[in-house]
């Protein structure tokens, strides 16, 4: 009986030797593991504890990444919780350039909160380029390059065609760089505000003079609104005198007129041809009618020398008369004829 409770005793204490030994081992193999990191943390006074990085580990979380930017905001004199960036880096958000915008911000006195600049990344805009871009500002060509466009056209009002090219100046707006409208917007609006004040100009002598004021007219418009952008300034970097649209739209409507006259003509003469025909086939048929009625002549006479109406010496007469009258025309004809030559 004793022998087996020694038995028993010694089981359960080789069990937590056993016990004591894995759990040592996995003890030196995290702090193998997270020392390096702890070391690098602790010595640039990042505190980071050995429960925190064994959490990121558990949740998949890349303690490296953590660490450093955790670092370089100590180093840059701004708070941040370590929470917080494991909450971003699980939200698939880039947290190195969020510490880095981070710390542009702060060095050019830039109000920006940890929350804005993680939402700002979240939003799939680069937070660190619109840091830098509130610092200094960037040049943007109207139209752009990409368009394949180099001059934005216009007609003043005297009929003359512009071309402008123009320069905006923009700077970041952090405050409606979540929701504001990209670079694209701007370009669009400022080509559309070109395009306005060319075409409300009396002549293009006026634009060529003074050019400076597309940009006032431009700028008095408040084209940055609602963009992530602040309008710093519009340059006209060129203006180019094009071709007479008014007298090109003259002379085509001119042509067209042209045509229209000729179409309208022509169809007058259609008409009066068709018209003439007409008549022709109604003389003809009026001169078919007086045939018939000739024809008719005969036999009225046939029947009425049947009836006893019609004698021979009046038919003789008759043919006496008609031969006279046939000589009296023929004479007249004959007089006029000679009277003429």
């Amino acid at each position: 009986m004793q022998d087996s409770v020694v038995f028993l005793a010694a089981s359960v204490n080789g069990f937590l030797i056993f016990l004591a030994v894995v759990v040592a081992i996995i003890g030196f193999a995290v702090v193998a593991k997270f020392f390096g990191i702890w070391v690098r943390a602790w010595t640039s006074g990042a505190r980071v504890t050995f429960r925190e990085l064994i959490g990121m580990w558990l949740r998949r979380v890349s303690a490296t990444v953590i660490v450093d930017a955790k670092i370089m905001a100590v180093k840059a004199g701004i708070d941040v919780m370590t929470d917080r960036l494991e909450a971003h880096y699980l939200a698939r958000g880039n947290v190195p350039q969020v510490i880095r915008a981070l710390i542009g911000a702060n060095k050019a006195n830039i109000d920006l909160s940890f929350e804005r600049a993680c939402a700002i990344d979240l939003a799939g805009r680069d937070v660190l380029a619109a840091v830098q871009m509130s610092v200094s500002p960037k040049v943007i060509d109207c139209p752009a390059p990409e368009s394949g466009k180099t001059t934005i056209d216009a007609v003043s009002k005297d009929g003359i065609q512009v071309k402008a090219k123009a320069r905006v100046t923009v700077r970041a707006n952090i405050d409606r760089l979540v929701g504001g409208a990209t670079e694209e917007t701007i370009i669009a609006r400022v080509g559309e505000g070109i395009v306005t004040t060319i075409g409300s100009s009396a002549t293009h002598k006026d634009v060529l003079e003074n050019p400076d004021n597309i940009s006032k007219n431009v700028l008095d418009k408040g084209l940055d609104s609602g963009t992530a952008f602040e309008i710093l300034s519009i340059d006209i970097a060129d203006v180019d005198i094009g071709t007479n649209i008014g007298a090109k739209l003259q002379a085509d409507q001119a042509e067209a007129d042209m045509r229209v006259a000729q179409a309208k003509a022509e169809e007058r003469r259609a008409l009066a041809i068709a018209t003439e025909q007409e008549m022709k086939a109604k003389t003809q048929e009026n001169r078919a009618k007086v045939v018939l009625a000739e024809a008719e002549v005969p036999q009225a006479m046939a029947q009425a020398f049947r009836e006893g109406n019609l004698g021979i010496l009046d038919y003789y007469r008759m043919k006496n008369i008609q031969a006279d009258t046939g000589m009296r025309d023929s004479i007249s004809k004959g007089g006029s004829d000679g009277g003429s030559k």
